[in-house]
């Protein structure tokens, strides 16, 4: 069977150190003069917001700023957000941080646009046309949120993580400067890092585009394996391997902090269009329960969730080995492809991400609930390898408690 397969990312995707002082040029070129700014506190304190903003006021546009982000924002942040901006006649959105406010800024835009709550909007190609102009600005190395056509809130009368997903989220510029992301802290750079490594692994090692099992009548903008995927996903698993433990050991690595900023914009392009599976459906309910960074939770769950898939994928686990440094020299498909999984219980360790779901204060009577609200995400859980039940759900959960 044949596949075809297609590809989406930002409408402009700018790159390198100090790329940030084009922002007012990019905007004069969209005709923004009325700019809603959605970032947090701590940028605004540690002189980030300062540093992107005042070369636009210079420029003549209009700054309104909201910095009420917060980590795993709930989807009633999203309305705060966009009534703010609405009051203030915004001709655009820009999110400024990490995933979450890009996320938050995202659902602004779509607020914005077509009106509503955020939970209208929650599922697959739910967002009936384009959004607001939207410029994401990633001061953390991770989420891939500047690329991607995805925003993560969380549900707090579920204590669930729920995603909007449509084409229109994805910015119309995507501006990533390296130099943004020196400010990050060691815990979020690894958080982030370890983040953007799971996006890569489980866009490499996704079910086959050919054989996307997409029901009669849905929509999605995932759609499993492809070789612009793979292209994108080897090179973001090649970067992050090599340079997320020098970012986290010192934050002022500068080439260490560019390759891990262009890496996981990277392993956003590839999982945004080819998708996330098990690791991702799992860290939803334990995220929404526990409070820990999308992150930590998916960097924790990760190496449980490769071990489960590897019988479907060995060539590929086998190379992501190859592509993390191991030496797989003489060894066979099944040993190189476990040395993945070795090096990503390595890398986690070095870089302090919890080893174990009791360690972020699950306790083991939740388990069973989290694997069935996993279950229900099926949207991504088609794009994993092997499909799953309930049991194999709670089984991978077991495993990592």
């Amino acid at each position: 069977m044949r596949s075809t397969w297609t590809f989406h990312t930002a409408n402009q995707f700018v790159f390198g150190r100090d790329a940030v002082a084009k922002l007012p040029e990019i905007l004069g070129r969209l005709k923004v003069a009325r700019l809603h700014v959605v970032t947090d506190a701590i940028l605004v304190k540690a002189g980030v917001v300062e540093t992107v903003c005042a070369p636009l006021r210079a420029a003549g546009i209009s700054i309104d700023l909201f910095d009420g982000g917060v980590p795993e924002p709930p989807l009633a942040l999203g309305e705060t957000c966009a009534a703010q901006a609405r009051a203030f006649h915004a001709d655009a959105v820009l999110g400024l941080g990490g995933g979450s406010n890009m996320d938050l800024a995202k659902i602004a835009a779509v607020l914005l646009s077509h009106g509503g709550t955020p939970i209208d909007y929650v599922g697959d190609d739910r967002i009936p046309g384009p959004v607001l102009p939207l410029i994401c600005v990633p001061t953390t190395a991770g989420t891939g949120s500047e690329v991607s056509g995805s925003a993560v809130l969380t549900d707090t009368d579920r204590h669930m993580k729920v995603g909007v997903l449509s084409n229109y989220l994805r910015p119309r510029v995507a501006l990533v400067d390296p130099l943004l992301t020196v400010s990050c802290p060691a815990k979020v750079t690894a958080d982030s890092g370890i983040d953007a490594l799971t996006h890569a692994i489980e866009a490499f090692t996704a079910v086959d585009n050919e054989v996307f099992p997409l029901p009669p009548g849905e929509r999605t903008i995932y759609q499993g394996r492809h070789p612009m995927g793979d292209m994108l996903a080897e090179r973001a698993i090649q970067l992050v391997s090599a340079n997320l433990r020098k970012a986290v050991a010192d934050g002022t690595d500068l080439a260490a902090r560019e390759a891990m900023a262009f890496g996981a914009s990277l392993a956003g392009m590839a999982f945004s269009n080819v998708g996330v599976a098990a690791v991702h459906a799992l860290e939803y309910p334990v995220g929404g329960a526990v409070h820990c960074s999308h992150g930590a939770g998916n960097g924790l769950l990760l190496p449980f969730v490769m071990r489960f898939n590897l019988p479907a994928r060995l060539p590929h686990f086998a190379r992501i080995a190859e592509l993390m440094g191991e030496n797989i020299t003489g060894l066979s498909q099944l040993q190189a492809a476990e040395r993945a999984v070795s090096a990503v219980e390595r890398l986690k360790q070095d870089i302090g991400i919890p080893a174990r779901l009791r360690d972020l204060g699950v306790i083991e009577s939740q388990l069973p609930i989290f694997a069935e609200k996993a279950f229900a995400v099926q949207r991504i859980l088609r794009v994993n390898p092997i499909a799953v039940t309930v049991a194999d759900l709670e089984g991978i959960l077991r495993e990592a408690y």
